[in-house]
């Protein structure tokens, strides 16, 4: 099989952007050419144009054109002809797509798509309640009317977006993202930083950080001590239409005592991020709105006790009170409790963070979600 993925991020230099997306793409490409499978990465959105062999992969840096009139179409039929070229030169046999922005609407592709569900603009506005710009819907309602099938990372993922999208009589087939667990080792997991709380994600709204003031403020009161790392990029936030969140988080801390054990340490490289997690007494990821969340599944892998949201996707990752907590984000006081729980008795960290990390090595594993991906692609190029 030739398999190519179209992503508007990838974890690599040439690369402008990478996050949860760009991850599980690449953990997953890394283990399809082990298994013999060749592979194809299409970048697009980006600005600068280049194309080279890495590990084993083809990646095409895709530079984004510019366009007097009808970007939002030209653009599509760009990218289009581009891949085309390569599917026909190739032998590409599939093309897998995320769903964001419905990059594939308009585009006639001489392989199969298969879309897979890493959380579309429809799919964030409904879990936000947040109205969605008519547009936005409609690209992505024709992207996936031009797919063949469809991959969620979460049962609940696909079913709302089957219910979104109002999809029938096409495959949705559940396999959640994996990871190497070769690179995802803690050898000391009872040495970490006592009283650390770490949030690893985007500075937005929609992933819970404006609790996180009073949530800590609660925890201080019980654990005066603690400390709290975040680490992500600051984002715009669509409500107040404030260029900052990480400025709307200050506001919302009672009290400055609280700002001066609050640590903002921004972007930093994803290869620095292990260590960061491992110095972790906590992790915490208080969000609304997602469909997977890969850096729970790292922080679990690292044998980290998280208290984690309770919505939807996030019962199929963690059992709760044996793999980490779920607890509903705007509910501060239990948050709280559960992470002062765990502060407060290293031998239920340690119960808690072993349970997480037998919970990834036998659902999240990479070495068994990529055979399930396989399986699933043969089924529609055959």
């Amino acid at each position: 099989m030739h398999i190519a993925f179209l992503t508007p991020e990838y974890p690599h230099e040439h690369v402008k952007h990478a996050a949860g997306i760009g991850t599980s793409i690449k953990n997953l490409v890394l283990a399809l050419v082990k298994e013999g499978v060749t592979v194809s990465v299409f970048v697009y959105g980006q600005k600068e144009y280049a194309v080279f062999q890495e590990e084993g992969i083809t990646i095409h840096v895709i530079k984004s054109q510019k366009y007097k009139m009808l970007g939002w179409y030209l653009h599509r039929k760009y990218i289009q002809n581009y891949i085309n070229t390569y599917i026909v030169s190739e032998g590409i046999d599939l093309i897998e797509v995320a769903d964001w922005t419905g990059i594939t609407a308009f585009m006639n592709l001489k392989a199969r798509v298969v879309i897979r569900f890493h959380g579309s603009d429809t799919y964030f506005c409904h879990l936000e309640h947040r109205k969605q710009r008519l547009k936005n819907f409609w690209f992505e309602k024709l992207a996936v009317n031009n797919a063949h099938a469809f991959i969620t990372p979460t049962r609940f993922a696909g079913e709302l977006s089957k219910k979104l999208f109002g999809i029938k009589n096409k495959k949705i087939e559940t396999i959640h993202h994996g990871l190497d667990l070769n690179q995802f080792q803690n050898h000391n997991p009872l040495v970490y930083e006592k009283g650390l709380i770490l949030y690893i994600g985007t500075i937005i709204r929609k992933k819970g950080v404006l609790e996180l003031p009073d949530i800590f403020n609660k925890v201080r009161n019980k654990y005066p001590e603690a400390k709290l790392v975040l680490i992500g990029s600051d984002s715009f936030d669509i409500k107040t239409k404030s260029k900052s969140t990480w400025g709307l988080f200050q506001g919302k801390c009672p009290t400055d005592d609280d700002l001066e054990h609050i640590t903002y340490l921004g972007k930093v490289p994803y290869k620095d991020v292990q260590d960061y997690i491992k110095k972790a007494h906590v992790c915490v990821f208080p969000t609304f709105a997602e469909t997977l969340g890969m850096v729970t599944i790292e922080a679990m892998a690292l044998q980290k006790p998280v208290v984690n949201s309770n919505i939807g996707w996030s019962q199929e990752l963690i059992v709760d009170g044996e793999s980490g907590y779920l607890v509903h984000p705007k509910d501060h006081d239990k948050f709280a409790n559960k992470i002062v729980s765990l502060l407060k008795d290293e031998d239920l960290c340690s119960i808690i963070g072993s349970a997480a990390t037998a919970r990834v090595v036998t659902i999240f594993d990479v070495e068994k979600t990529v055979e399930q991906n396989m399986v699933f692609y043969k089924s529609i190029i055959s």
